[in-house]
């Protein structure tokens, strides 16, 4: 069953990569191996309560995943550039800030979703653009795939020391000769 947690995070690692410019893809296909899982969980050993328990770190599986493959590909094949803000556009809590470079304007705004963006007119600042154009660019300073490498073994780690409290669960309750489908 560990084996198999760690199956579902290589996999839908690898499929958020795969399909870097569209979150869609790795969300759904993340949120059915957090469900089967969790299925697997409850099939095998008959709690509930584990079953349920590994929703937590399946949600850190889910975000680090997803969220892993758009820095991971910045870092790897984005394009640092100094940049300049010349205007700022806001729409709510959406602050869209147009950015020339020394090569004249980027044809790509930075988007702030948020109440107090840190950048004002005239700021300069470094940002990492996407040459083949799927990827959004970002402040070269937010795209830390680290953190997110880090939220995926959170929780590979839960799903293993979940997998591991089920299997001793399981084992000591066929050894006291106790079989039957208690939730607890």
């Amino acid at each position: 069953m560990v084996l198999l947690g760690l199956a579902f995070i290589a996999l839908n690692t690898a499929i958020a990569y795969a399909a870097v410019g569209s979150k869609v893809i790795s969300i759904v296909t993340g949120v059915a191996f957090c469900l089967a899982f969790m299925i697997v969980v409850r099939l095998l050993h008959r709690a509930m309560w584990l079953s349920l328990l590994s929703f937590i770190p399946g949600l850190f599986v889910l975000v680090g995943s997803v969220e892993l493959a758009p820095d991971l590909a910045l870092e790897n094949r984005g394009v640092r550039q100094q940049v300049t803000v010349v205007d700022a556009e806001v729409a709510g809590k959406r602050h869209t800030f147009t950015l020339e470079g020394d090569d004249g304007p980027l044809d790509e705004p930075l988007i702030y979703r948020g109440s107090a963006p840190d950048y004002e007119i005239g700021d300069t600042l470094t940002v990492l653009t996407d040459p083949n154009g799927v990827i959004a660019l970002k402040e070269a300073d937010r795209v830390d795939s680290t953190a997110k490498l880090g939220s995926l073994v959170l929780g590979g780690s839960g799903w293993t020391f979940i997998a591991l409290v089920a299997g001793w669960r399981g084992h000591v309750r066929r050894r006291e000769g106790r079989f039957d489908t208690l939730v607890i």
